[in-house]
């Protein structure tokens, strides 16, 4: 039998997006995912080492990228941008079916990993929380 595309786990992490924002309450640039049209805009709060102390982020996505979302603002402070930039590149490795989980608790997007259609909206909140840090460096 084939096991649901969504899982119970995925739903409830989609439901539950810390630091979730509208879009208008969020005054920086909105990235997009090419593959799915799914749209992500986040800000960070840097604290003086140059760590995210606080992420805020308006997500308009499928279940997917709502949940990677939800689990990037669960684990991301704390980070700065050398491991927000080390954390992108393992978690497009591991969509691509190779390494170990890459984020906690990103191994319940698993049934997405052979749905490539999907990467898209899975990266794009690790995307955005790179950006964000730059924007917030500057």
């Amino acid at each position: 039998m084939n096991e649901p595309l969504y899982t119970r786990d995925i739903l409830r992490l989609a439901a539950n997006i810390p630091g979730q924002r509208e879009f208008d309450e969020i005054d920086e640039p909105e990235m997009r995912s090419p593959t799915c049209g799914s749209r992500l805009a986040m800000r960070v709060s840097l604290a003086g080492d140059g760590r995210v102390a606080v992420v805020e982020q308006a997500v308009e996505a499928c279940a997917f990228g709502q949940a990677s979302a939800a689990l990037l603002g669960k684990s991301a402070t704390g980070v700065n941008r050398d491991e927000a930039e080390a954390a992108l590149a393992r978690v497009e490795v591991w969509l691509g079916g190779f390494g170990d989980e890459p984020w906690p608790g990103l191994i319940v997007l698993d049934p997405a990993r052979a749905r490539r259609g999907r990467h898209g909206a899975i990266l794009l909140p690790f995307r955005a929380l790179v950006a964000a840090i730059a924007r917030a460096s500057a």
